[in-house]
């Protein structure tokens, strides 16, 4: 059975990841030059040798366990449709025609602020971060090439908008495991979540018109075709039916392979090859997903996350202090997993208990888990987001954080509700151990 208490020598396998991933970048001044695959399994090797009281091979068996938990595959799965769609739909011109239209209708100071309100928009209806940047990096990174906007910043807006909907979106995998971890509703949350970053959400706009009002562009009007962008439009229209996200990402592809057929943009072979080439590119993506789930079970056997758990409920004082411990919880659980969703999961009924000793309305105690893991998950490098953002721009994630402004945004919006208490909901919260009056009603399914 784990230590109770914990074990922070569990989490060195982490620092050392860390260590090799971040420190090798700012040594050479080249975060490529130690590939991020080679990091990972130096930090996996190294997690293996530890708890001697399991073989060799009972290891092994629980890092696969957790390579394949179930968070882990539907991600490697949203990563494999999501490489075959964004390739079949730039193979058939859906790119090029949006991109286009955008430049075309857009004035030249609103694209980068048009690309985060419209990845706000679909990743809302989608519920999903990694699926709505799949859709619109492509486009950022058009968009980028034909003006003098910089590729970071183009990504940065791409994947605040991506945040945004994955904090928020009612059918997002960390919107339904902090509202049924806390034990409160979905609207309600959504209500509470909501008025804490919408100021986030504004400023993020302001800060991006302004950032490129002085762009300069030597576009001219590019011709573009409707039939070329259905693709993207049935993505949307899907989402916003409520499909689920994988079969939102199958639609897109067979659409995209329907249109390309018919105008002459693929032979069947080569629209195979071109949705062959889209889950090659990301490969290494899906095998460090993988990697570092595996990592994060054995992370956990030995006692890591529990040390982390603890760690962050020795000192509370107040309800105050009790929001920031639960805060600190699932961001410093973020931190070692590299996943929101799986960090809620784990923090999330120690999260109820504080909550419930220091009467903290679960609506909030939910916002409060969602928002910071998401704020936590928008800016670390080795995130999946910045990861996918920087493997379609090929640049380092270090470029675009200085950029990501919206997930910053949310953190410092965070704090702040903690601190001036707000909103200030009115049915109070109820004593320890009881649900309050508008959260008796069992979460809704997904």
């Amino acid at each position: 059975m784990m230590n109770e208490r914990g074990n922070p020598w569990a989490l060195l396998p982490l620092f050392i990841f860390l260590a090799l991933f971040v420190g090798s970048g700012i040594i050479t001044g080249d975060f490529y030059k130690l590939p991020v695959l080679v990091a990972i399994l130096i930090a996996a090797a190294v997690a293996l040798t530890f708890n001697r009281k399991r073989s060799f091979m009972q290891k092994v068996e629980s890092y696969a366990k957790g390579a394949g938990h179930p968070d882990i595959m539907i991600m490697v799965f949203i990563f494999i449709l999501a490489g075959a769609f964004s390739a079949t739909a730039k193979g058939m011109g859906a790119v090029d025609s949006t991109v286009n239209l955008a430049l075309n209708i857009l004035p030249q100071n609103l694209l980068i602020v048009g690309i985060f309100v419209i990845g706000a928009f679909i990743s809302l209806a989608m519920g999903t971060s990694t699926g709505t940047i799949a859709a619109l990096a492509p486009i950022g990174v058009g968009i980028s090439h034909e003006t003098d906007i910089s590729l970071a910043l183009s990504m940065a807006a791409v994947i605040g908008g991506a945040m945004f909907g994955d904090n928020l979106s009612i059918i997002s995998d960390t919107t339904i495991a902090a509202v049924r971890s806390q034990k409160t509703e979905m609207k309600d949350k959504f209500k509470v979540n909501f008025f804490i970053v919408l100021p986030a959400a504004i400023l993020t706009i302001v800060i991006l018109f302004f950032m490129t009002q002085g762009s300069q562009s030597s576009v001219d009007h590019h011709s573009y075709s409707f039939v070329k962008i259905l693709p993207y439009i049935g993505v949307l229209v899907a989402a916003l039916f409520g499909v689920n996200v994988m079969g939102v990402l199958a639609g897109g592809i067979a659409l995209a392979g329907i249109i390309g057929l018919s105008d002459g943009s693929f032979t069947l072979s080569t629209l195979f090859g071109k949705m062959t080439d889209g889950i090659g590119e990301m490969s290494e993506l899906i095998i460090l997903t993988l990697l570092i789930g595996g990592l994060v079970e054995i992370i956990r056997i030995n006692g890591g996350i529990q040390y982390l758990l603890n760690l962050m409920t020795t000192k509370i004082s107040g309800k105050k202090g009790a929001e920031f411990g639960i805060a600190g919880l699932v961001s410093l659980t973020n931190l070692a997993t590299a996943n929101n969703t799986i960090s809620i999961i784990f923090t999330g009924p120690l999260a109820k208990n504080i909550s419930d000793r220091y009467g903290i309305d679960p609506r909030k105690s939910a916002s409060i888990l969602d928002i910071f893991s998401c704020f936590i998950q928008g800016i670390i490098p080795y995130g999946a987001q910045m990861l996918a953002a920087a493997e379609f721009a090929k640049v380092s994630p270090m470029n675009i954080l200085p950029y990501n402004f919206y997930p910053i945004l949310i953190g410092v919006c965070g704090v702040g509700a903690i601190l001036i208490n707000f909103p200030r909901l009115s049915t109070k919260p109820s004593k320890a151990g009881k649900p309050a009056q508008s959260a008796k009603a069992e979460p809704q399914q997904s």
